[in-house]
């Protein structure tokens, strides 16, 4: 279900256009700014998962943060990076020339990679909350970069390895033709082959445009595999799901979308998602701090509620804020790479994930959960979809450490 975004995006038309929000926190005479972007996708497959939910969920940690009561102000602008690496280098070029000192959010591992190469040549802020692909903090980390919500080892360890202790031994993957898909197969087999399993083949989709995913379906089914693994998101991986059950697909082997949100189960309906497994780090009803979250976020969001890539978007900013506070305007603007390095010495703590931190290599840390969406019957209220199967710990949910090889941790 897409948010209503006529008022707040305007006359924003053409992508790589940035909108300046309509609300900025500031006392008159604070000085210099601090100016924020989100960066994602608002028009294409993931604008349901980000957009202008992403948007509302940063405007959301301003406020909570009290930016103006702080003496400090606070501009947020957005765009839309049309899931393009090229157009979404370029926005972020242009807008850390004029001024932005942390862009927040974009999905899409291809352009997020792209975008975190141009934080780290300007040497300003990068927090990724939307892109998966483990690589942001193994082999391409750098200084300037933070990976916030979830990645591809992540989602790979709790659904991939869960599925093959539930009997899923072997697998098929249909996978998106980009960086994260590619990631998330890569992680996914490994966990699957370390867990007993078999990877039995696997399929590349064209990303983005892809909408008729039968084919795909019917050559994963007659590969006898027992999973069919999905290495996708957004709107492709409720096409997958949809059409898996219109084909039939579902009566002989089972669906792990191995990234999946919430507005992805309210798109798809729980008489169709019900027994789907998945995971991910936030659930907006999982505690009274996540539900506490989002009900203030609601009234910027009428009508949904956020899912993890946006309530990371949340969690960024309000860490990046008490980093500026805690440094000091003048200072926090002065290098991107210190700021990351000061983000890095300072617990992390909000209403999305809980008590956390940052490590050398950037990856945020925090819990995870494994769910299982709920039978339309035991659903109580609008949005209420997951069960919780089990609580990842944060030392346990991401890779370790010293597994990713990122230049930034030594042994």
């Amino acid at each position: 279900m897409a948010i209503a975004r006529r008022e707040l995006i305007g006359s924003m038309a053409a992508a790589g256009v940035a909108s300046t929000l309509p609300i900025t926190y500031a006392r008159a005479q604070a000085k210099p700014k601090i100016r924020i972007g989100v960066l994602n996708d608002m028009s294409g497959p993931y604008r349901d998962i980000t957009g202008m939910g992403s948007v509302a969920c940063t405007q959301q940690a301003l406020q909570d943060f009290g930016a103006s009561n702080k003496g400090i102000e606070v501009e947020v602008i957005f765009g839309d990076h049309q899931n393009k690496p090229d157009v979404g280098a370029a926005i972020a070029r242009q807008w850390y020339d004029q001024g932005v000192d942390m862009i927040v959010d974009v999905p899409t591992s291809s352009v997020a990679l792209a975008v975190s190469a141009v934080a780290r040549q300007k040497d300003k802020v990068f927090m990724d909350s939307g892109a998966g692909t483990s690589d942001l903090t193994g082999k391409l980390c750098n200084p300037n970069t933070v990976h916030v919500t979830y990645d591809t080892w992540m989602l790979a360890h709790a659904t991939g390895a869960a599925m093959v202790k539930a009997g899923g031994i072997t697998w098929f993957f249909i996978t998106a033709d980009y960086a994260f898909g590619h990631a998330l197969q890569r992680d996914t087999s490994n966990f699957v082959i370390q867990a007993g399993g078999k990877v039995l083949g696997s399929v590349n989709t064209p990303f983005p445009g892809t909408t008729d995913f039968s084919s795909y379906l019917l050559q994963a089914q007659a590969s006898g595999a027992k999973v069919i693994g999905l290495c996708n998101a957004g709107t492709d991986t409720i096409n997958c799901i949809k059409q898996a059950h219109e084909f039939g697909v579902t009566k002989t082997a089972r669906i792990a979308g191995l990234l999946v949100f919430i507005s992805d189960i309210h798109a798809l309906g729980l008489q169709i998602a019900q027994g789907l497994v998945l995971s991910g780090t936030f659930y907006w009803n999982l505690n009274p701090r996540t539900r506490a979250f989002s009900e203030r976020v609601a009234p910027k969001m009428p009508g949904v509620r956020p899912g993890m890539a946006q309530a990371g978007c949340y969690a960024a900013t309000l860490h990046y804020l008490k980093t500026v506070a805690a440094m000091g305007v003048v200072e926090a603007k002065r290098s991107g790479a210190e700021t990351v390095a000061r983000m890095k010495a300072m617990p992390m703590d909000d209403d999305v994930f809980g008590p956390g931190s940052i490590r050398a290599d950037g990856r945020a840390v925090h819990p995870a959960y494994l769910f299982e969406v709920k039978k339309p019957e035991e659903s109580k209220e609008p949005w209420d979809y997951y069960n919780v199967l089990a609580e990842i710990p944060a030392n346990e949910a991401f890779r370790p450490i010293n597994e990713g090889s990122c230049p930034l941790v030594h042994a």
